[in-house]
């Protein structure tokens, strides 16, 4: 048996006080949820494990539960089957390190300080791993961490420095030292978390992340996967020759494959083979993988080569085999979630684990004619969120409602019977789970900011707001402008709406919800760029 009490906490100081009638059907809600949680805590049943897998780049248009047909995510299809994809996950600020930080704490960008890559993540602050391991959890954070600073709170730790290396990459380690392990990164990752698991104290509850590298750029695939993508030819996407029009951010903006994306260091067509050993990437090889990976791209190269391609022709090329590559990495980070869970299942853990499958943020597969991510747009704020939990999650389900990143942190603390501090500005989506909120009830709209500017791809400041149907962004900074979208009609983002008469009123309203939002999270320097309009 099975008794859930969930005591739900909010921030928003601009909610309307309920009826009384509402606040008593709520608490019934709330009873009948905590008892799930007492139940599951309760006669010596061990606590749920919480197991995050995030990835890196991997977007909602390269995995099969999300419409891709590309065949290459098997294991987190079937995960998908077994629990429940959130359709509408949303990243409140689309870049590798500050996602990470806003997963750790609940907090916006904005309040826990790390805006960017190019900061240091401040450790001291509070953090869902700490209260965790305080409430007698153990926890461990293995692979990607990105956030530059010593990790705290985790009773285990094993990090890549940076963004890490595919081959033969270096960790770092809880002794201060640093050390090399041979093999193909997601591989290794998953070996150094199943040893993990194989010595933990099988008497506690625990808490993982799991942080791949892939499908980070340069998309470098394993040995094993070299060539498992090349019969695919990928159609284009509809807007790949976006013109941008009206759109100034998305005309300024430098990541788009025909003018950004590198021949030899995005797509390995290296001059020779001098020009390769350049590449840290590939001397960090031993003999044998470098003599595989050469030997593969060798033969693309002369094909390349014979066609002398230019124009189009060469942009569409560019795209095919940036595709296969990226998906041939996608394959590898496939099957190891699949080994993960062979794991647990071997050892009697899936049915009292919530496992969780996220990126840091969604990605460009061609849409608009880019790779990368940062923009507010859907394919970058968009990622693809998978819970698997069967005492709350029904299998197969597919949740509509908005949910961010931010709301991981309460999310976990909840599972576990820990107290949500206030300071953190997420939900959890355990009512979610258990079927007990819906719609505007839940959420009416996510907040986005996104602020690396000046920086790499040039994708100017920005902050907005994303409805069930709608979307209003406010570039700042260099050049200032309103951008609107209604995803119901353009759900590609091609035609801005905002200086168009006929949506004044439109404009004015998700103007009005917008700014309750920066006034709800505390966003002072959103607040200054509208104020000083």
């Amino acid at each position: 048996m099975i008794i859930v009490i969930f005591a739900s906490h909010t921030n928003q100081k601009t909610a309307k006080e309920p009826t009384l009638q509402i606040n008593l059907v709520r608490q019934m809600k709330n009873v009948l949820l905590i008892l799930l949680i007492f139940n599951l805590h309760a006669a010596g049943q061990q606590r749920p494990n919480i197991v995050v897998v995030i990835a890196d780049d991997h977007t909602m248009q390269a995995i099969g539960a999300y419409g891709a047909r590309y065949g290459v995510s098997p294991n987190i299809d079937q995960l998908a089957k077994e629990g429940v994809l959130f359709n509408r996950a949303f990243v409140t600020n689309s870049i590798c390190a500050p996602s990470r930080a806003v997963l750790v704490t609940g907090q916006f960008s904005h309040k826990n300080g790390h805006i960017n890559n190019l900061t240091k993540f401040d450790g001291s602050q509070d953090q869902y791993q700490k209260r965790l391991q305080q409430a007698g959890y153990q926890t461990a954070w293995i692979g990607k961490w990105h956030l530059e600073s010593t990790p705290q709170g985790f009773d285990y730790w094993e990090v890549l420095p940076g963004q890490g290396q595919y081959y033969n990459p270096d960790f770092l380690t809880m002794d201060g030292g640093q050390k090399t392990t041979e093999g193909y990164c997601t591989n290794i990752i998953t070996n150094k978390v199943t040893d993990w698991l194989d010595q933990r104290d099988k008497s506690k509850p625990f808490s993982l992340v799991v942080g791949h590298k892939a499908t980070h750029r340069t998309w470098m695939p394993d040995t094993a996967d070299l060539g498992a993508t090349d019969q695919l030819n990928i159609t284009l996407p509809e807007n790949f020759y976006d013109a941008y029009a009206g759109r100034t951010a998305a005309e300024d903006q430098d990541l788009s494959i025909d003018k950004t994306m590198l021949l030899g260091y995005d797509l390995k067509m290296y001059d020779d083979s001098i020009a390769a050993l350049k590449e840290n990437s590939i001397s960090r090889m031993n003999t044998a993988q470098r003599n595989t990976y050469l030997a593969y791209y060798a033969r693309i190269k002369a094909d390349f080569d014979s066609k002398n391609l230019s124009g189009k022709a060469l942009t569409e090329w560019k795209y095919q085999r940036y595709m296969r590559d990226y998906l041939a990495t996608a394959i590898s980070l496939d099957r190891n979630v699949g080994r993960l869970m062979q794991y647990l299942k071997k050892n009697n853990l899936l049915d009292n684990t919530m496992i969780v499958y996220t990126s840091d943020q969604g990605f460009y597969l061609g849409e608009h004619g880019w790779f990368d991510k940062r923009f507010m747009y859907e394919e970058s704020m968009r990622t693809p969120m998978i819970i698997r939990y069967p005492p709350l999650a029904r299998k197969g389900t597919v949740i509509q409602d908005l949910v961010m990143n931010l709301d991981m942190a309460p999310t976990f603390l909840q599972l576990a019977g820990v107290a949500v501090p206030e300071s953190m500005q997420g939900k959890s989506i355990l009512p979610l789970l258990a079927g007990e909120a819906k719609g505007d009830a839940w959420r009416t709209g996510v907040y986005y900011h996104y602020y690396e500017h000046p920086g790499e791809h040039n994708v100017y400041r920005h902050f907005g707001i994303r409805t069930s149907r709608y979307k209003l962004i406010r570039f700042y900074g260099v050049k200032n402008f309103w951008e609107l979208y209604d995803l119901r009609h353009d759900p590609h983002e091609m035609r801005n709406l905002a200086g168009e008469m006929k949506h004044e009123k439109l404009l004015a309203n998700l103007k009005r919800e917008l700014q309750q939002l920066i006034r709800q999270y505390e966003d002072v320097e959103a607040a200054a760029v509208l104020d000083n309009e």
